[in-house]
């Protein structure tokens, strides 16, 4: 059997009266490829939120990696080890270097030697095709190139698991595939366990393993792409499909 990389058992989360994540069951396996899909406000976003500890869930339990997220700030520490995360905003230092924003969290986070550190970064700026703006600011760059410099950043701290929050919507048009390129061919070489949260349905079909399918706080069907995209089990799945496709 595959190993559990990310467990959900009834996952609750409220923002004061509002009930954003309403009973959630979800178990991700090694390398397996995830895509979180539904209407804005359906609370994908803080399903993936919750998996690294940036949004706290008040009821149910959640793992990651076999270690339990709860109040331990160690076990907190021990997932985000093993977690990576890419957002809709690149949260880049824009007053360090590409390769800087890179090696910043290799040697004071995971103490590795400075060079064991630019090297590793000068592989994975290499893999998402943008080793030749290694040693300019963000701010020279395009914003696909940024998202393709998050991507790595977030590889070079080995990440058992990564979480991907709306990549590319905060790119023009015209950048959205190159960063979608760079996803699909991680997805397709690296045996990265990955749940990302996409309107892009075309990377959904290509990449995704199973798609989830979430509205008003639940997760209403979990299938194959290719079931999904053919026939939804429920009717919203299937209004929702009208709408975007």
């Amino acid at each position: 059997m595959s190993k559990v990389m990310v467990q959900l058992k009834d996952v609750n989360k409220w923002y004061g009266d509002f009930h954003v994540l309403k009973n959630v069951n979800l178990t991700v396996t090694e390398g397996e490829k995830i895509v979180i899909a539904g209407p804005s406000g359906s609370g994908k976003s803080t399903l993936i939120r919750c998996i690294n500890g940036l949004e706290h869930h008040q009821t149910g339990e959640l793992t990651v990696n076999g270690v339990l997220l709860n109040n331990n700030l160690k076990h907190l520490e021990q997932i985000r080890h093993n977690v990576g995360m890419v957002f809709q905003h690149f949260n880049l230092f824009p007053h360090l270097t590409v390769l800087e924003n890179l090696t910043l969290g290799q040697i004071w986070v995971l103490k590795k030697r400075k060079q064991d550190a630019i090297d590793l970064a000068l592989k994975y700026l290499e893999r998402v095709k943008i080793a030749d703006q290694a040693y300019k600011y963000p701010g020279q760059l395009s914003g696909g190139q940024q998202q393709r410099v998050a991507i790595a950043r977030s590889l070079c701290m080995s990440p058992k698991v990564m979480l991907f929050d709306e990549p590319t919507s905060a790119l023009d048009p015209e950048m959205v595939k190159e960063v979608l390129d760079v996803m699909v061919e991680l997805a397709e070489q690296e045996r990265i366990t990955m749940l990302c949260v996409t309107h892009e349905m075309g990377f959904a079909q290509r990449v995704a393993d199973s798609v989830v399918f979430m509205d008003q706080g639940m997760i209403i069907e979990q299938t194959a792409p290719d079931e999904f995209f053919r026939q939804p089990k429920t009717e919203r799945g299937q209004q929702f499909l009208a709408q975007i496709l």
